[in-house]
């Protein structure tokens, strides 16, 4: 009786009429696509989905919301991104990643040149960027920690922005030889334990903090202990960290983190990237439930996967990683690895010169993948899919734009022909985040404005930056050089002969 009272107390809001609904089947873990229904969201949750057949008592402080030729989805999720760096976008559209790590990331001329306000400013525009395409969680890999008040302003921005977001703090070496600071490990401890204690999540429905920590390989086992220690005591909600290995190091590997006795816990722990994953790797993510975060469009740009690496491991989720490069949208990424997996799969066949009768991987896996996947890999199944007692997470697109027009599958739909402009609604915990395709923002123009201002400055020291010489040997991994890849040119062929004019 009090549980009813409740929800007659809370808001509700009915998106009615839906031309279809992507629901999930726990039975048989499959999407389930109800047609012609409505959804019913009270409070922070789905309180019924409810077939156009079906009559239900609605509570009497609901909204109604005109549906007829939506397709309604759960938020997407997006588990690996460094948001801050929304200020660079366009600047490192042909960027390498060996010029990324001498010019935009954590260790770059950035933590000397970004105030607390462009961290701040830069980080909510970019989760504002993902709510407008649908991501309603994110993985926020926050490496912007150079000092407590970078670190404040990007988790405070997490907070106003409204997305579901694991904020990690980022534990870094700043001693390196370009720019030492004074902020030491011990005060990034202090400071993660006052923002534990203090921090403004901790009166958010949506923020929860985590750890991000990349150097399992490179510190010694007293600082590694004391890293996951302070990872248990504190019962975060997530750790991550990058694996590259290979030529590119950052070898935090599966195996290398369970010598510490850390992958067997009750901490989600998320890979990213893990470009150099081998069979071992991937057997102890499997039994002990943990996870990759696969970013298709870096790794295909910044060139970290091999071409034999196995194109799906069953524990992988899709994230995004250096967004002012790479679009936020997780459904473009969806589809994007949808094709890369099929062209692969493809190839195993053809080149034993057979043909392959059947298509390697559907448009529901990639669905799986941009939304439940996360969801799995934060060990939150109430994330990323839409059923009934989920979290109100959800994503309303409009079937009746001019690339969605005519769909007969919605999940096809969705993956295949969509884009950001098609999103309608955005709800996150029940609160429009996106309503009648307008971010639901206070103080918009106020923000953009903030935004444009710190975005020019930056981009303006950056300019006038000279571009780092990439020579010689590679300064992260001993025995390993540069080396200039083939340029293409599309007007006259490649010089060398793989392809003429």
């Amino acid at each position: 009786m009090a549980n009813e009272m409740l929800l007659c107390l809370q808001a509700s809001i009915l998106f009615q009429d839906a031309a279809a609904v992507v629901s999930f089947n726990n039975t048989s873990e499959t999407l389930q696509v109800i047609y012609n229904a409505s959804v019913l969201v009270t409070g922070d949750t789905v309180a019924a989905i409810i077939p156009a057949s079906e009559h239900v008592q609605l509570p009497a402080n609901t909204t109604v919301v005109p549906s007829k030729g939506k397709i309604i989805t759960p938020g997407f999720v997006d588990t690996h991104r460094h948001a801050w760096q929304t200020a660079f976008k366009t600047l490192g559209s042909n960027t390498s990643l060996a010029e990324y790590f001498m010019r935009y990331g954590e260790f770059s001329p950035a933590k000397k040149s970004f105030t607390p306000e462009d961290v701040y400013i830069g980080q909510l525009t970019g989760l504002y960027e993902s709510l407008n395409s649908g991501v309603t969680s994110i993985l926020d890999h926050a490496h912007h920690t150079w000092s407590n008040e970078t670190a404040l302003a990007g988790l405070q921005a997490s907070v106003d922005s409204g997305a579901r977001t694991w904020w990690c703090y980022g534990f870094h070496n700043l001693s390196d030889a370009t720019w030492v600071s004074n902020y030491t490990r011990e005060d990034q401890i202090a400071d993660f334990l006052h923002i534990a204690q203090h921090g403004p999540w901790r009166k958010s429905d949506t923020v929860s903090l985590g750890i991000a920590y990349d150097n399992f390989a490179v510190e010694g086992a007293a600082e590694i202990d004391r890293i996951t220690s302070l990872a248990v005591s504190q019962n975060v909600s997530a750790f991550t960290m990058h694996y590259l290995g290979g030529p590119w190091s950052y070898a935090n590997s599966p195996q290398l983190v369970n010598q510490y006795n850390f992958l067997n816990t009750s901490i989600p722990i998320v890979f990213s990237r893990a470009s150099y994953l081998i069979v071992e790797d991937a057997e102890l993510l499997r039994s002990t439930n943990q996870y990759i975060s696969i970013t298709g469009e870096s790794e295909k740009t910044l060139r970290t996967r091999r071409r034999t690496q196995p194109v799906y491991y069953g524990q992988g989720s899709l994230g995004i990683d250096t967004h002012f490069t790479y679009s936020a949208d997780i459904v473009g990424q969806a589809r994007m690895w949808l094709q890369e997996v099929r062209l692969r799969l493809y190839a195993q066949v053809l080149d034993h010169w057979d043909i392959p009768p059947n298509n390697p991987m559907s448009v529901e896996q990639a669905f799986l993948l941009a939304a439940r996947a996360g969801g799995l890999a934060l060990r939150r199944p109430d994330i990323g899919v839409l059923v009934e007692g989920a979290k109100a997470d959800l994503v309303v697109f409009d079937g009746t734009s001019p690339n969605m027009l005519g769909w007969d599958d919605s999940v096809a739909a969705v993956i295949l022909h969509s884009n950001p402009g098609d999103v309608e609604h955005v709800l996150v915990n029940g609160e429009f985040r996106k309503r009648d395709f307008n971010l639901v923002i206070p103080g918009n123009s106020q923000i953009r404005q903030r935004f444009l201002a710190s975005a020019k400055r930056i981009q303006e020291i950056w300019k006038q930056m000279p571009p780092p010489v990439l020579e010689g040997p590679f300064p992260y991994t001993p025995g390993v050089n540069y080396s200039d890849a083939v340029t293409a040119d599309v007007v006259r062929g490649w010089e060398n002969g793989y392809l003429s004019s």
